[in-house]
């Protein structure tokens, strides 16, 4: 048994934990914000790196802190059926009904695009992503080391190549930074915080925090203190790597403009900039690693819910889990990336607040006892608002009116709870609630105790 970790064992294990946090979002959607937020873009990187570097890390430490031994069990601590409806949804959300298809689409924008042209259409993303999900499903169903030993070499090559493209950004800027786009005129940092929820990377640390610590554990550290101490660290090197990339890419982004201008997505940012600073041989190198980079994280996302659901539902199998999921992320890949980065965005705004709210009382749970009133309120008044936001968020974006139930409720909300404009509004009445109800939980105990004594 060991005491602690060596520097080089904990920065192995941030460096697998990066690997599962780089997916297809992380590349897509800085560059998207760097090009939109233009002069803007420091103040809208800052709140990017809130949401999707400050938010995973602390899931990680929460999944640490908690000694729970799965996000259901944690979850649980509000109510058993809330945590299998909570943690299957979460699931469902970083697999086949976004994060997954996600994978596929990025790698066709990324990797195969500049080759074919946009005149490849629906054809051409059909076809890949027929041959990519199958070969997702295929390495699903028969799980070997040549997944992980790709994973392995893929994010150092990955990583070089993005630092040395940065560089070069840093040293030979594309073009001056242009003005902002209408979004990112007023209130640049608001919508960066809120870009950082589309990465799913603060929903995905609620899994991977347990790989972490069954890493470290497997590695001889026991003790709760040190099993945190050595999870802390390798998040560190993780979300450390991941923000060095964040500000690269939205430097690189905002820089791009002005030769390249706006692109509906941020997929053609890299490809373009890797192609004016290395020529065709840059984008082919981009494109086969991008494309093996989502491979092997669709491949993680679908095997992690196919293990997952079986285990809810043991009489179907695992493999039938995969066929499943696999085929359901072809098909929802078809509708193209812009369509699933905006359907997803009201199922996010509707996730993201119960699952902060769970991360936080996770910690504060030991001065209020562990009460499960405590969690039950806070979890409430969390949904009542999410919801809420979640239907708001997909009326805006498909451009219908609020239902007519809905307008009284969005009303009052935003008349009484501040933030709300700026989709925080849950986030003071559930500190509020905890505040509360966690005083008058140790003050009703400690009555107690004082009568029976």
């Amino acid at each position: 048994m060991k005491s602690k970790l060596s520097f080089s064992a904990y920065s192995t294990i941030g460096f697998m934990l990066f690997a599962l946090f780089f997916g297809a979002g992380n590349l897509i959607f800085p560059a998207q914000l760097g090009q939109n937020a233009g002069t803007n873009v420091w103040p809208a990187v800052i709140g990017f790196l809130i949401t999707g570097v400050g938010l995973p890390f602390l899931g990680i430490l929460a999944m640490g802190f908690s000694g729970s031994s799965n996000l259901q069990e944690l979850a649980s601590r509000i109510h058993p059926a809330y945590a299998v409806i909570f943690t299957s949804l979460l699931y469902l959300t970083i697999g086949p009904f976004f994060a997954t298809p996600r994978t596929g689409t990025v790698a066709y924008d990324i990797g195969i695009t500049p080759f074919v042209g946009e005149g490849a259409g629906q054809v051409g993303l059909f076809i890949f992503t027929l041959v990519f999900f199958g070969v997702t499903m295929w390495l699903s169903l028969n799980p070997s080391k040549i997944v992980d030993r790709v994973g392995k070499v893929l994010s150092p090559v990955l990583i070089v190549l993005l630092f040395v493209l940065l560089m070069m950004v840093i040293v030979r800027p594309i073009g001056s930074i242009e003005a902002p786009q209408d979004a990112y005129a007023n209130g640049a940092f608001v919508k960066g915080f809120l870009e950082g929820y589309n990465t799913m990377d603060a929903l995905a640390s609620l899994v991977f925090g347990i790989i972490v610590i069954n890493a470290v554990r497997a590695l001889g550290v026991t003790a709760k203190r040190e099993v945190l101490a050595a999870t802390v660290k390798s998040g560190a090197v993780a979300i450390t790597l991941l923000a060095i990339i964040y500000v690269g890419i939205a430097y690189l982004g905002a820089t791009s403009t002005e030769k390249f201008g706006i692109f509906e997505t941020g997929g053609p940012v890299l490809n373009s900039a890797a192609s004016y600073y290395f020529g065709s041989l840059g984008t082919i190198m981009l494109s086969v690693i991008i494309i093996l980079a989502c491979l092997t994280t669709s491949i993680g996302l679908i095997t992690a819910c196919g293990e997952y659901f079986h285990t809810l539902m043991p009489k179907v199998s695992y493999k039938q889990f995969v066929v499943f999921f696999s085929l359901l992320s072809l098909v929802i890949a078809n509708f193209g990336l812009s369509n699933i980065i905006t359907y997803s965005i009201p199922v996010l705004m509707l996730l993201y607040p119960p699952a902060i709210t769970l991360m936080v009382l996770t910690f504060l749970s030991p001065l209020f006892k562990h009460s499960r009133v405590v969690y039950v309120a806070a979890t409430v008044v969390a949904l009542m608002i999410s919801i809420i936001d979640g239907f708001k968020t997909f009326c805006d974006l498909v451009g219908i009116a609020y239902f007519n139930w809905m307008e009284p409720i969005v009303s009052f909300y935003k008349q009484t709870l501040p933030l709300y404009d700026q989709g925080l509004g849950w986030l003071l009445p559930v500190l509020g609630v905890i505040l509360i109800v966690g005083i008058i939980v140790r003050v009703r105990r400690l009555f107690v105790t004082t009568v029976e004594a």
